[in-house]
């Protein structure tokens, strides 16, 4: 298959152009810059655009490009920063494969699982409706600006991503250092729930929608039981062999990460019904082994 993927430099992004290429399929990546080199195609979600000429041929486009979540504080202006990363880039994606003569048959675009906001204890799949807060709002925004590829009926998923648990990058390349250091602990009261994939399942999980012909719409990338964060904090200490005595409060979260605090505090507890009624099979599907799959990286 010939496949492209914007966002290749982040975490998930390079770990999904190995995997396809291990198995010998033609990726080409979106690049912000002039394209130099064969499996290059140029593009630049400020301006809108994307060389849609390159993208003829391509069986699927996968897009997962967007400013780090939890790269720096959430100001205001680097909210704006998040949302123009996500909605600019998805209509410029979005646009230019409805624009082809011959369209891929699949268009796979990044979200995440604060789409449902807040979810308490509830256990939510993807028939719940959307939640309250930036990040709900984020969502909504960012799967809406892929509308012209639906529209032009090409089948488009959204993968609403969970906590990717990988050794290096996102979440857990930070959560890693303080633990082994002997210096991790519960977040808040702990009793949030988590709702987390291993990095190799999120991958697999990536290319089972596109070889899906079922799959459409929303797609929750999330491992089959989420945990609490005292559990995570509990499994971390085990898998480390590091005691968790220094629990983070509230207040301290609040003030060293601004907006991005309450989503740290608050609870998702999202299944991946879709996956699992498609039939697909979890590698990693506890916290501890997720956990031990990305320490052997």
């Amino acid at each position: 298959m010939r496949i492209a993927v914007s966002g290749t430099s982040g975490l998930i992004g390079s770990a999904l152009v190995r995997s396809l290429r291990a198995d010998r399929h033609d990726v080409l990546r979106l690049v912000r810059r002039e394209a130099s080199a064969p499996d290059e195609v140029s593009w630049d979600p400020d301006r809108a655009y994307v060389d849609a000429a390159r993208l003829t041929g391509c069986d699927a486009v996968v897009h997962l490009a967007g400013a780090g979540i939890a790269d720096r504080r959430w100001t205001e202006s680097y909210k704006r920063v998040l949302r123009d990363s996500r909605v600019l880039g998805t209509a410029a994606v979005a646009d230019a494969v409805a624009s082809l003569d011959r369209p891929p048959s699949v268009l796979v675009c990044g979200s995440a699982v604060g789409y449902y906001g807040d979810t308490g204890d509830r256990r939510v799949d993807e028939t719940a409706p959307p939640g309250r807060g930036f990040l709900a709002d984020l969502c909504q925004e960012w799967e809406a600006a892929a509308g012209p590829a639906a529209e032009s009926g090409i089948r488009t998923a959204y993968a609403r991503t969970g906590l990717v648990v990988a050794r290096k990058g996102g979440a857990w390349g930070r959560l890693f250092p303080i633990f082994r250091a002997g210096l991790g602990g519960r977040l808040g009261n702990g009793r949030q729930y988590w709702s987390f994939i291993s990095l190799h399942d999120h991958v697999a999980a990536l290319r089972h929608i596109i070889d899906t012909e079922s799959l459409s719409g929303p797609v929750n990338l999330t491992g089959p039981e989420p945990v609490t964060n005292r559990e995570v904090t509990a499994a971390m200490g085990r898998v480390l062999r590091r005691p968790t005595p220094f629990p983070v409060p509230a207040a301290a979260l609040r003030l060293a990460l601004g907006g991005f605090a309450e989503d740290v505090l608050g609870s998702q507890r999202v299944v991946p019904r879709k996956l699992l009624d498609s039939g697909f099979t979890f590698a990693f599907p506890g916290i501890e082994d997720a956990l031990r799959a990305a320490l052997r990286g």
